[in-house]
């Protein structure tokens, strides 16, 4: 992984530079739920993605949803959920969305 995707609890972010705000920011990718963070403090953006998973986790369970989980290892196409959530990984760092990548994989294949 590079130095700016983090992991925590299974979740997975890209941190990414807001040149206006002078901030730093994420959002957890692989869900449906927006769930975002920030901070000027870029010592302080490892906490605040892991706040922004822990509040996500409470949320669930003080409505009574079942927070979504990354990576199910299906997306039209059925593959080992390691495989999947390595090529997310991958896409997220090529800046790709996971489409695009299974589309050129298909096109070299065919």
């Amino acid at each position: 992984m590079t130095n700016d995707i983090l992991e925590y609890k299974g979740y997975h972010t890209r941190i990414e530079f807001d040149a206006a705000s002078c901030s730093l920011f994420g959002k957890i990718e692989g869900i449906k739920d927006l769930v975002t963070f920030e901070s000027g403090d870029p010592m302080r953006i490892v906490e605040e993605f892991h706040s922004a998973v822990d509040d996500y986790l409470d949320f669930c369970e003080e409505v009574g949803k079942t927070p979504e989980k990354e990576y199910r290892g299906r997306f039209n196409v059925r593959i080992e959920p390691a495989l999947h959530q390595r090529l997310a990984e991958r896409a997220l760092r090529d800046h790709e969305t996971l489409n695009a990548v299974v589309e050129k994989a298909i096109k070299a294949y065919v």
